[in-house]
């Protein structure tokens, strides 16, 4: 085991429907306290998770045993047993709203003070949120004082009233509650819980693509999470309940086939454009089951995961449409997840969206194994290790990470779940 604090170290879990990722990171201490502050990536680990379903447990007993296969697999790659993480979790029961509060200015001479932003942060919590929702994020946009609007950091300013818009990003309590229990019985305490379209904007766009605006879009397996920021500030946040698996399971009714089978075409002959596609080319299905006997048109395969793609790209332009932002963000469309590896997705993306579109790659600079974490499936894992250490430094590189997580949320659940140990 490596001669260094606990402190110096970060894990972050990624659970997904597909798969389990977690990732130990080591901190550089170089005594750098720029906010683009980096770290070493010292352990990778991943594993199948059959056992949920768009993002929800299903399968307590199996969802356990995926994440403590990632788990042991990151122990034995970093050399540190693993204890505590930051964890991400999505699913079609993740919700974005908009916000306000407004409290009357307490500081002396009527100067905003920190304790004035918290309290008018907490006064966000107001929000009328049914009994079976839980609050992640509270993610401040702007402030306003006497009126005055378009304050990003009101701290110091002088006056009588202080407003807040914020983004609040909520789950369902129950599902929330499953997962973390899934994680607890697997050894590790929860540091933090952040919701995965949210990470991976850490991870795959720059300060330059916030500023002027960008939606990252994460496929996976059984959700796509749309997030679009502007200015800086996440403008609004969405979870479309549609992922890859449904290309999947569209590719193995249409070329009658079995899942396992469908999945193995799609990953190696799939592309979201038929016209890039001959006609006239076959595919053996052979070649991934001797059991098939059958060959499939390489053209109608494409012609399958266009119509699921498409259909995704058109409830993401609905999302872009609800803020006004339909073919109207300079930063364009960044895709990330494991749906995002299909090939001539961003010719589709850019055709459908009338967007710039790129496949996501990580916006700062990493070092240790980073040949195993450059797949776009691992954005969320990346982007936990980004959210810990502007936690842990108190920087702030785009969202403040003080400010965005609940308090109390993880102790809650923790509290909850210690009812169920003897």
């Amino acid at each position: 085991m490596p001669n260094n604090r606990k402190e110096d170290f970060i894990v972050g879990i990624d659970v997904g429907t597909s798969k389990v990722a977690t990732l130990v990171a080591q901190k550089n201490s170089s005594g750098d306290e720029k906010l683009n502050q980096s770290f070493d990536i010292i352990g990778v680990g991943l594993s199948a998770n059959g056992s949920m379903r768009k993002g929800t447990v299903v399968d307590l007993e199996d969802t356990i045993s995926s994440i403590s296969a990632s788990l042991e697999e990151a122990e034995r790659m970093s050399g540190i047993p693993i204890e505590r993480a930051i964890v991400a979790l999505g699913g079609d029961h993740i919700t974005g709203t908009n916000s306000t509060g407004v409290i009357a200015i307490s500081g002396e001479n009527g100067e905003v003070t920190q304790t004035d932003v918290d309290r008018v942060i907490e006064a966000t919590k107001a929000i009328s949120q049914p009994t079976n929702r839980e609050m992640l994020h509270i993610i401040p946009r702007l402030y306003t004082i006497d009126g005055q609007g378009g304050i990003k950091d009101p701290l110091g300013l002088t006056g009588i009233r202080l407003e807040i818009d914020a983004h609040v990003i909520a789950g369902s309590t129950p599902a929330i509650k499953n997962l973390t229990k899934c994680v607890y019985q697997a050894g590790v305490d929860i540091e933090d819980l952040v919701y995965s379209g949210l990470a991976a904007t850490y991870s795959m766009t720059s300060k330059k693509q916030k500023e002027i605006g960008v939606a990252l879009i994460d496929i996976g397996a059984g959700t796509t999470d749309v997030v679009i920021i502007e200015e800086g500030e996440v403008l609004h946040s969405a979870t479309i309940p549609l992922g890859s698996a449904n290309i999947t399971n569209d590719v193995a009714i249409g070329l009658k086939t079995s899942i396992p089978v469908a999945e193995a075409v799609k990953i190696k002959h799939g592309s979201c454009l038929p016209d890039a596609v001959s006609e006239h080319e076959r595919i053996d299905l052979s070649e991934f089951d001797a059991k098939e006997n059958q060959e499939a048109s390489h053209r109608y395969l494409a012609e399958i995961i266009e119509a699921r793609m498409s259909e995704i790209l058109l409830l993401v332009k609905e999302e872009l449409k609800q803020v006004n932002r339909d073919g109207m963000l300079p930063a364009g469309a960044v895709f990330v997840g494991g749906g995002a590896k299909l090939r001539d997705l961003v010719g589709l993306a850019k055709e459908t969206l009338r967007l710039p579109s790129a496949l996501g790659t990580p916006s700062i600079e990493l070092t240790g194994f980073v040949d195993k974490v450059t797949d776009p499936s691992y954005a969320a894992a990346i982007g936990i290790l980004i959210y810990g250490l502007e936690h842990s430094s108190g920087g702030r590189v785009s969202f403040n990470p003080a400010a965005t997580a609940v308090s109390g949320a993880p102790g809650k659940i923790k509290d909850w779940f210690k009812q169920f140990i003897p």
